[in-house]
């Protein structure tokens, strides 16, 4: 597998969010995200960082395990936009988790196109 600036940015910014999901339940005042969201974060940010130490030796699986655990984790920020009491600032971090999500799921699967075949000649 090729390693890429852009493949390397995406790992480096799937690492980051990873430790960040990790430390939710920590963060969290048991509301604003609920514990319950908090520690499926947490495990979701471990996965994260299982699948980034496979992609970096060029396991396939490693790409899949991040682009599916980043996909749960924005998807866990949606209730703060319809969910009622939520503060403006944690609708703001939210917005920029699931930008940031979106930012490491198109650059680490960048690695998975396979490059076109030549035509016979």
């Amino acid at each position: 597998m090729h390693r890429s600036k852009g493949f390397v940015t995406g790992v480096v910014l799937a690492v980051l969010l990873g430790l960040g999901d990790l430390s939710t339940p920590l963060t969290s005042d048991g509301e604003h995200p609920p514990m319950a969201v908090g520690i499926a974060c947490a495990v979701l940010g471990l996965i994260t960082l299982a699948g980034v130490a496979l992609a970096w030796t060029g396991r396939r699986g490693g790409v899949a395990a991040i682009v599916v655990t980043r996909v749960l984790s924005a998807l866990t920020a949606l209730p703060a936009f319809v969910a009622d009491g939520v503060p403006g600032v944690i609708m703001v971090v939210a917005a920029v988790g699931i930008a940031l999500n979106a930012a490491a799921i198109v650059l680490v699967t960048t690695t998975l196109r396979r490059p076109a075949l030549s035509p016979a000649a």
